[in-house]
């Protein structure tokens, strides 16, 4: 199975920023499109969009397509239309895989999945981070040093304002002293999550072999292998018939109150 993936970037850093636009030539987007093209190869088929496209590129066709979304936002959350978060919604209820990156955290969509204000410590001077790995068995880990070393980055330390995570395959420490929840899954519907701290805009996280390493396996745990996508729905089972659901009309039958 070839698996279909859309890498959505905000893109406004590196249009507004000489010097993040001369770091991520292609984008952070592209970067991280490159980053996943290089570690899976045929397995994949990579697709970018951005928030400036029609819909954000994000059509009800694209999603359709799409086996999972990686998302990178910051300074323009506020900008993303509710029509497409909604959607987006929709799609990871339904089995469309999502991996939130860095700032991605305070995204829309991530907080409407999460429930949470998902907000938490940060500081930008240089820090160095070691990512721990916590589940050494997890497929996300595989392949991933122990400690993978990122020797210069933004720093986000706890509280993490989200809830408990379904599993944590790494936590970082930096040279703060500071630790983090910094890879985390979670299940929504039919849909798998993985959140992964590392990538702000002022440094060259994303050409990191061990970070495009680490987004890459996420991509391949993240897809949700069923017949077809649907929505999880509430339907009624008549005794003993397991297998054929009736649709839910609602708590009062509309014909019997008149």
């Amino acid at each position: 199975m070839t698996i279909r993936v859309t890498v959505w970037g905000e893109n406004r850093h590196e249009q507004l920023e000489p010097e993040v636009a001369k770091r991520y030539p292609n984008g952070m987007h592209g970067a991280v499109a490159e980053g996943i093209e290089a570690n899976l190869g045929e397995g994949v088929t990579v697709r970018t969009a951005t928030l400036d496209d029609p819909e954000h590129g994000l059509t009800e066709e694209v999603l359709q397509n799409t086996d999972v979304l990686t998302w990178w936002g910051h300074a323009a959350h506020a900008e993303v239309s509710d029509e497409v978060v909604d959607r987006v919604q929709r799609h990871v209820l339904a089995g469309m895989g999502l991996v939130v990156l860095h700032s991605g955290h305070w995204s829309k969509i991530f907080q409407r999945l999460m429930g949470t204000s998902c907000t938490l410590r940060w500081r930008s001077e240089h820090d160095r981070e070691l990512l721990w790995t916590v589940d050494p068995t997890h497929p996300i880990a595989q392949g991933v040093p122990h400690p993978l070393i990122i020797e210069e980055d933004e720093m986000y330390g706890e509280f993490f304002d989200i809830p408990a995570p379904d599993e944590i395959v790494f936590i970082s420490s930096f040279t703060g002293g500071e630790v983090f929840r910094s890879g985390i899954t979670f299940k929504r519907g039919f849909g798998k999550i993985f959140y992964f701290r590392p990538g702000d805009q002022d440094f060259p996280t994303y050409f990191h072999e061990g970070v495009r390493k680490v987004i890459s396996n996420a991509v391949e745990w993240a897809v949700t292998v069923r017949p077809e996508r649907t929505d999880p729905v509430l339907l009624r089972y008549d005794t003993e018939d397991f297998y054929n659901g009736q649709g839910y009309q609602g708590a009062l039958d509309p014909e019997k109150q008149k």
